[in-house]
């Protein structure tokens, strides 16, 4: 407890919201959030991501290539310590080798661990993390020169135990792996931006008809099956879109027929 509560002591107050409504706009705050999965492979959706007031993107966000599909706009990144050094590597050989960093792009740290409170002290103090997984790196090279502490956030335990227990409770929490179960980063995203934007659509994330996807956009040209791992209940966080965007809270992007080209035309 002492260790986490010397990197909480760190952090630095926001000066102002997360996000402001643009200026000469209506003052609504529009957002897309962009998940990474692979029903956005072909969707052409990349102008109208684009077009939101802000972007939302997390984990492996790959937009260099499929800019047609995803959008090349990144205004909030969402990570933990884990994320942002593993995609590095998980996501290498699709192109990956920074973490989106748009001009005066914010990013937002979830503390899900120790580790993550270790990062935030070495980020924070601006020196080699000194315990941990991750000892003797220098977490400010993984921000590509955009890292500023007037532009980092990080999300409240409180926030996080609200979205799980509020939202997201698993029955696995009852199994003997509980200690591993969480929300998914693109879970937190998502109500991130739904606590901080007026409207939000989201894309890339899991639907229905999940198993007709590849687990990434960015697999153009294998396809592997979505694992769901313990860790994440991806089927519970699968319904809860569905019933965010059937309760018009949110709007979910979903394939049509039509697009995965099963529809037969109309007989005349």
């Amino acid at each position: 407890m002492m260790e986490v509560m010397a990197s909480v002591k760190l952090i630095p107050k926001p000066k102002e919201p997360l996000l402001l409504p643009k200026p000469g706009g209506d003052g609504c705050v529009r957002c897309a959030v962009v998940g990474n999965a692979g029903i956005l492979n072909g969707s052409k959706m990349g102008k109208e991501i684009d077009a939101h007031d802000y972007v939302f993107r997390m984990n492996g966000a790959i937009t260099k290539g499929y800019e047609e599909d995803v959008g090349n706009r990144t205004s909030v990144y969402i990570h933990t310590a884990h994320s942002i050094t593993s995609a590095l590597y998980f996501f290498k050989t699709f192109g990956y080798t920074t973490v989106p960093h748009d001009e005066g792009i914010k990013y937002v740290m979830v503390p899900e661990g120790m580790r993550d409170f270790n990062w935030l002290e070495g980020l924070l103090k601006g020196e080699k993390i000194a315990a941990g997984p991750y000892k003797n790196i220098r977490p400010w090279t993984y921000y590509a020169g955009q890292y500023n502490d007037t532009r980092f956030y990080v999300l409240h335990q409180d926030f996080l135990r609200y979205i799980r227990n509020r939202f997201l409770m698993s029955p696995n929490l009852n199994a003997s792996y509980w200690a591993l179960v969480r929300p998914s980063n693109g879970a937190f995203t998502l109500f991130l931006a739904l606590h901080t934007c007026d409207t939000v659509n989201a894309y890339g994330f899991m639907t229905e008809d999940y198993k007709k996807y590849s687990t990434y956009y960015f697999e153009k040209n294998i396809k592997t099956p979505v694992i769901l791992y313990a860790n994440h209940d991806y089927i519970l966080e699968k319904n809860m879109w569905k019933k965010l965007h059937d309760s018009k809270i949110i709007k979910l992007y979903q394939r049509t027929e039509l697009e995965t080209g099963t529809k037969k035309p109309k007989q005349h």
